[in-house]
């Protein structure tokens, strides 16, 4: 899998919130960690459990088949001991504030991975907290999909350089987490949303630093086949966002034009692919491209197992041991 810049990196101990605070370097590295481990465990069936003895917190405000099942099994598989908690047994801020939830997290278990309504909450877990804390989802940031994303980018194309990602759909946290890496690796980004469903405007201007920075072009427009004209990366989310049923019908009609089809295809790039997150409802994309052979929706989905347990790992100190292992 090539040879990880070690010595430019330093995870031990950080946060992962949003990938705004890493450098591209430290985002490579945690994309080769996570390609290596995965063609060590699945191609070579070796044992690495570095991470026995270890617990993680798992709070789940929201519900998610993905998220949930690849940090179990991953973690699991690494030798710890995940911990799943949903809002039946923890209520954050409710109940007990964030500072002692944070406080008490911290002497029982190694890491949290929260996946919660507000990133603010977040934000507070991780100054209170004595140990990481992972962003499993938040209404701003989403940092663990996109690291499976561009790991899938990278197996299918080689290389993410260079790479044009055409977003057609709401300005989400997929999005924001998007806007806020793919500079760093040289790709450009085209993003389509209805008027009144763009980008945070602040995440918007950062953006649009990152590529000034790295010499790659950003794009916002509120047309759908000019966000898609030339990508090689069709990617599109869900609509209606949990917390978001009660805008059901309002956001069915402004998003109408939106559906990613082989008509959005045709005006890609020749080698074009196609991403989403799941779960997937047939009004963001048809089945002719959901189920064609320029979907990776389903090797992206395994890659959030390969990308999280890297995460896990690279933010804790047996990070130090994996690289004695390589043969």
């Amino acid at each position: 899998c090539g040879q990880p810049l070690q010595n430019e990196v330093r995870l031990k101990g950080r946060d992962l919130l949003t990938l705004k605070d890493f450098t591209g370097e430290e985002i490579k590295y945690m994309l080769w960690l996570s390609a290596d481990l995965k063609f060590r465990i699945k191609q070579k069936g070796e044992y690495l459990p570095l991470l026995q003895g270890k617990s993680l917190g798992m709070i789940f405000e929201k519900r998610s088949t993905r998220t949930r099942l690849s940090t179990e099994t991953g973690f699991a598989l690494l030798g710890g001991h995940p911990c799943f908690l949903t809002t039946q047994d923890i209520h954050l801020g409710v109940n007990e504030s964030l500072t002692d939830t944070a406080r008490v997290l911290s002497s029982m278990t190694d890491a949290v991975l929260a996946r919660v309504y507000k990133q603010s909450d977040l934000d507070i877990l991780a100054r209170e907290a004595s140990i990481p804390i992972v962003n499993g989802l938040s209404d701003l940031y989403h940092p663990i999909q996109i690291l499976a994303d561009y790991l899938t980018l990278q197996e299918h194309y080689g290389s993410l350089k260079g790479l044009t990602l055409s977003w057609i759909g709401d300005g989400n946290n997929i999005l924001h987490s998007i806007m806020m890496s793919a500079a760093k690796f040289g790709m450009h980004l085209q993003a389509a949303t209805p008027k009144g469903y763009e980008p945070d405007p602040s995440i918007t201007q950062l953006a649009e630093q990152y590529a000034k920075e790295n010499g790659t072009k950003l794009s916002l427009t509120n047309d759908p086949l000019e966000a898609a004209h030339g990508g090689n990366v069709l990617i599109t989310d869900t609509w209606i966002s949990m917390g978001q049923e009660e805008e059901k019908k309002k956001r069915l009609q402004a998003f109408q034009g939106y559906q990613v089809t082989m008509k959005t295809a045709k005006v890609a790039a020749s080698d074009w692919t196609f991403l989403h997150c799941l779960p997937r409802k047939p009004e963001e994309v048809d089945d002719e491209v959901f189920y064609s052979p320029r979907s990776l929706v389903f090797p992206e989905a395994e890659n959030r197992k390969w990308t999280i347990m890297v995460l896990l790992l690279s933010h804790h100190s047996l990070l130090l041991r994996y690289p004695l292992l390589l043969a």
